[in-house]
């Protein structure tokens, strides 16, 4: 994915890497040599669903979601971004009401070849559902989502499919041995602007995970 929004609105997002930019909260349960387990606090996302391709989908996800932050909803509050983007097909799963926020590589095709996908951005914590303001753009939808437990898996580099492939190969191989099981599938994560070298970017496949003895983490 290389173009996704216009330069200043890029900018203002994501692209200043002096500016302490919000993630979500999340505790270290375990790690491993190339993947940790993490528990995520439960989280507020603002989410829209677009059509398209792989590499190109956020075009119209970001200018729709920015549009929110930026004052486009009915208190005309501007909201501080967060990181990551996330982005996730629409499956059945989404459609039935389970919550997810992050980006899969089993997308769903409609009939006229373009995949459905939710682009969402998590929102700073110190909102409530009662304290965000609603979105004027009804394509904006809000939701809160409940804690979990993921497999993580960092790399650096281009955001191309092949690439996160490779690495969400790592990651399920690596979960094999590691006394934990998948809940769903793996996810996608970029935390920075496209125009941070590749070298410098911050990349992640997630997983939502359970112990496979059945005991709490």
């Amino acid at each position: 994915m290389i173009r996704l929004m216009p330069t200043l609105l890029l900018t203002a997002v994501i692209g200043s890497s002096a500016l302490a930019i919000e993630e979500p909260k999340y505790e270290v349960i375990e790690k491993f040599e190339t993947f940790e387990i993490r528990r995520y606090d439960p989280m507020i996302v603002a989410e829209t669903e677009v059509k398209g391709d792989f590499d190109e989908v956020g075009n119209d996800a970001f200018d729709i979601l920015a549009g929110y932050i930026f004052g486009k909803n009915e208190e005309d509050l501007k909201i501080e971004m967060t990181a990551p983007v996330n982005q996730t097909p629409v499956s059945e799963a989404i459609e039935s009401g389970t919550p997810t926020t992050l980006l899969t590589t089993s997308s769903q095709n409609n009939s006229d070849g373009e995949a459905a996908y939710l682009i969402t951005f998590v929102m700073p914590s110190e909102f409530t559902m009662e304290t965000l303001p609603k979105p004027k753009d009804e394509r904006v939808l809000l939701k809160e989502m409940p804690a979990k437990l993921m497999a993580a898996k960092s790399y650096s580099g281009s955001w191309s499919r092949e690439k996160y492939l490779r690495h969400e190969t790592a990651l399920m191989e690596g979960l094999k041995e590691s006394g934990y099981e998948t809940v769903g599938e793996p996810i996608f994560a970029r935390y920075n602007s496209p125009f941070t070298i590749p070298l410098l970017r911050r990349n992640e496949v997630l997983v939502e995970v359970r112990s496979a003895t059945g005991e709490a983490n």
